[in-house]
């Protein structure tokens, strides 16, 4: 699996397999699909797939960890992963911005302003925006990467973000973003588990660490 996934052409088609969700949402608009209310249908689409590009994204890690799978190359797809999550995220505002205030600035103030899922939807874009500017390997070269990673971490709060956002928005049939939020518990989840477990793992300050033995076995 490795040897596909680090092959020449492996980006180029999960970089085509990211643009099929606007394909279709596109296609969709000439055959009739986005129904009686175009611009609600366009704001829930888009909104579905930031959702689930943020936790493809987040999924990344916890995947190539587990060894039995032979993934670790996914990590070469983390970064596009992430900026589609963003790509799909900025037209969601748009679509808002564009289609449902007709650029009224002031309408959009006062709905973040007084609209709490607006507000935590917001908030989770806004988080998003320093990541997408920071996703290049020479902004981690800048920014050193203990710092760089600090921030990126800021995509969870946005993962979090985006299923109260969906929650609040739907009101009554919760089913769908409860299972978004079944998901990010678990990748969220996971990663405050092996969090736990490697401080476990540390030795005390001024006691030193225990040498591990040098095979396999312990690799």
């Amino acid at each position: 699996m490795n040897r596909i996934l680090t092959s020449k052409w492996a980006k180029v088609v999960v970089f085509m397999l990211c643009l099929i969700p606007l394909g279709i949402i596109v296609w969709e608009g000439f055959t009739g699909g986005w129904g009686a209310n175009p611009t609600q249908f366009l704001e829930h689409a888009t909104g579905d797939w930031i959702l689930r590009f943020l936790a493809i994204t987040l999924a990344v890690t916890p995947l190539r960890k587990i060894k039995v799978l032979g993934l670790t190359q996914l990590i070469r797809f983390r970064r596009m992963l992430g900026l589609f999550a963003f790509f799909y995220a900025f037209l969601h505002f748009s679509l808002y911005l564009g289609l449902d205030q007709v650029l009224d600035f002031h309408g959009v103030w006062a709905d973040i302003a007084k609209r709490p899922y607006i507000t935590v939807g917001f908030t989770g874009f806004v988080l998003m925006i320093p990541l997408a500017l920071t996703s290049t390997a020479g902004m981690v070269r800048r920014m050193g990467y203990r710092r760089w990673q600090m921030l990126h971490r800021a995509i969870y709060v946005s993962a979090v973000a985006g299923v109260i956002h969906f929650y609040w928005l739907v009101k009554s049939d919760v089913h769908l973003p409860l299972i978004y939020a079944g998901i990010m518990a678990v990748l969220l989840g996971w990663r405050l588990f092996t969090w736990f477990s490697d401080r476990g793992r540390k030795p005390a300050r001024g006691t030193p660490a225990r040498k591990e033995p040098t095979t396999v076995a312990a690799s």
